[in-house]
């Protein structure tokens, strides 16, 4: 099997993760972890098993010139990323966040346009309206009288937070990606977002009550930190290795499928007119944004 199929395979381990993810981080919040809580758990997990795990890894030091450029990829991939989904799964609905968290490659056309100057065709153009409309009508529209689901306007809201910090993510991460070992990029961006976040989430993870809580809500928390934190990134650090952020910005598109098949399944949430109009229109924007031109003649 060649990488490149490796790194296909990766990015369709991780997207399947990322849908089931929905239902299983929603149903231990706020009850038993609260969401920024929870991203305590995950960056501190997430750090021990990459600094763990780094030891069968190449010894590489970062160079000076790169720091930075870490800095703000823990920034938009480990903390504003996982702060704003999580608050938001725990406003809003886990098919709200399976739909929404798809505009992330047309967040990736966007700011590959503006920071990267690729020029945008009228396919990308229409497919970004489609797939902002898309997003709009559920932070509008989408709400529903739910008691685990407090405010779903806000939290649809920042499930789009979310999509542009991980859209912004993708891009920045590139470079270190082609010069660093995946282990070595890793621990280091998963220890810098420990510290930006520890005065964030400290809080919030001292109110976990470990003692009356059920074994399930255990392995909720370790699917969250093993599957969703340690495995997704790596999988996706991985895939970037040998395919184009934009790339593995798509396989985003089998996300919600998977996320609303899931949440029906387990009975967690119910679709709706407007559920099922924003997803097509997010898609098909999604689809379009993310559809190479054909050469011309």
């Amino acid at each position: 099997m060649n990488k490149r199929t490796l790194a296909i395979l990766a990015a369709i381990g991780a997207t399947t993760i990322y849908g089931i993810n929905h239902t299983i981080a929603k149903g231990v919040m706020p009850t038993y972890v609260k969401p920024f809580g929870f991203i305590m758990l995950r960056v501190v997990g997430a750090a021990l098993l990459f600094w763990i795990i780094s030891i069968f890894g190449p010894k590489q030091k970062i160079e000076k010139r790169d720091w930075g450029r870490l800095l703000v990829c823990a920034i938009l991939g480990m903390v504003i990323n996982m702060l704003s989904f999580f608050k938001g799964l725990q406003l809003s609905t886990p098919i709200n966040s399976a739909v929404l968290v798809t505009i992330t490659p047309i967040i990736v056309v966007v700011l590959s346009a503006f920071f990267l100057k690729e020029k945008i065709s009228l396919n990308k153009a229409l497919g970004i309206l489609l797939g902002f409309i898309g997003a709009l009508g559920l932070i509008l529209f989408g709400a529903e009288m739910r008691q685990d689901a407090p405010n779903i306007p806000f939290g649809n809201f920042l499930f789009v937070v979310n999509a542009t910090a991980y859209g912004a993510y993708l891009i920045v991460v590139k470079k270190l990606i082609e010069k660093y070992h995946p282990f070595t990029l890793m621990k280091w961006l998963f220890t810098i977002a420990i510290i930006i976040n520890f005065p964030i989430t400290l809080p919030e993870f001292l109110e976990i009550q470990w003692s009356t809580m059920p074994l399930w809500a255990y392995g909720a928390i370790a699917f969250v930190v093993i599957g969703t934190t340690f495995m997704t990134y790596l999988f996706n650090v991985f895939a970037l290795t040998e395919l184009k952020a934009s790339t593995v910005g798509a396989f985003v598109y089998v996300q919600p499928l998977i996320g609303i098949l899931f949440a029906l399944f387990t009975g967690k949430d119910q679709l709706t007119m407007v559920k099922i109009l924003a997803t097509v229109l997010v898609l098909m924007g999604v689809y379009l944004a993310s559809k190479k031109p054909k050469p011309g003649p």
